[in-house]
């Protein structure tokens, strides 16, 4: 039962599908406006306003943290609960099942669950998304490039992640829920991937 209510919790919450209604008050569909992606990013640049793109971004950000807040809630002394609501909640956000079950890439949602249940994953994450930006200004490639060297990270330390997470998992149950989490986010960016090495493609950067 406690498995059933943390992913229906989950699910429920990251299923709110924020930069679609938003943006429905103003008329437009952002499943078929810029790139298509129901997230903060797209939103900015469909509507060019920055108040309403961080709008979009905190509040996917609440998603993922009161996913992880109120199972927290109701078992306080337990991992695997919370990890398996935010798992669901940056799933059904991804792929929504109120808008044909396309969605976000599950980044904003990601964090504010993370922040609580696994800080050593999402620092590093941003880290390394740092450091790749400065290096080639492309948020896109950035957010690709640190997705899977994050989990490189936690594979490389799963000790010290689960030092600092909630409630010092067992380090295989932390290594599957990193996997799973980021798994899904870098499907989200497989489409972004293929438009970037096209580029480099066109420019001759890469054959």
């Amino acid at each position: 039962m406690q498995y059933l209510i943390s992913i229906i919790i989950g699910y429920f919450l990251g299923s709110i599908p924020t930069a679609f209604l938003v943006l429905k008050k103003k008329g437009i569909d952002i499943t078929r406006t810029g790139s298509g992606n129901v997230g903060a990013m797209n939103t900015f640049e469909v509507s060019r306003s920055r108040l309403l793109g961080f709008f979009v971004f905190a509040v996917d950000f609440l998603k993922g943290l009161l996913s992880v807040i109120l199972i927290k809630w109701l078992y306080p002394d337990e991992f695997i609960y919370p990890a398996l609501s935010l798992l669901f909640a940056v799933f059904s956000h991804c792929f929504n099942p109120w808008i044909n079950f396309k969605g976000g890439r599950g980044l904003a949602t990601a964090a504010g669950g993370t922040i609580l249940l696994l800080p050593y994953l999402l620092f590093g994450w941003i880290l390394i998304w740092i450091l790749s930006f400065a290096y080639k200004k492309d948020i896109l490639l950035s957010n690709i490039l640190a997705t899977p060297l994050t989990l490189l990270l936690v594979l490389g330390k799963p000790e010290l992640a689960a030092k600092y997470a909630l409630n010092q998992p067992d380090v295989n149950l932390l290594i599957l829920f990193s996997t799973a989490g980021l798994l899904i986010i870098f499907i989200k960016h497989i489409e972004p991937l293929k438009e970037i090495i096209q580029t480099y493609k066109s420019k001759g950067l890469i054959k």
